[in-house]
């Protein structure tokens, strides 16, 4: 897959170090996968949570913190949303970003 864009997982790496390792195994991991659908996904991350229109949620950190994604799976292409502590993420409406 495609990863675009990295800005917020750098971001939330800066302001939460403890972030670092999830996001950076997480990034890694999505760029060598080939997820054609939401399936293959929650068999890879049972915690993930899928959403309308292609969207995904992934823990990271122990849930600690949230990833918010959009998949274009026939393009293989993961659009990072959103990435935020638990709390930031219940402030979102993660099916309008």
């Amino acid at each position: 897959m495609r990863v675009i864009s990295r800005k917020w997982l750098t971001e939330l790496a800066r302001k939460h170090p403890d972030a670092k390792p999830g996001l950076d195994a997480w990034f890694h991991e999505a760029e060598g996968a080939d997820w054609a659908n939401p399936a293959q996904i929650k068999a890879q991350y049972a915690t993930a949570s899928i959403l309308k229109h292609g969207g995904v949620v992934f823990n990271i950190g122990g849930s600690k913190y949230r990833l918010v994604v959009k998949i274009n799976y026939a393009y293989r292409v993961v659009y990072v949303r959103f990435a935020g502590t638990h709390s930031d993420y219940d402030n979102i409406d993660v099916e309008e970003i």
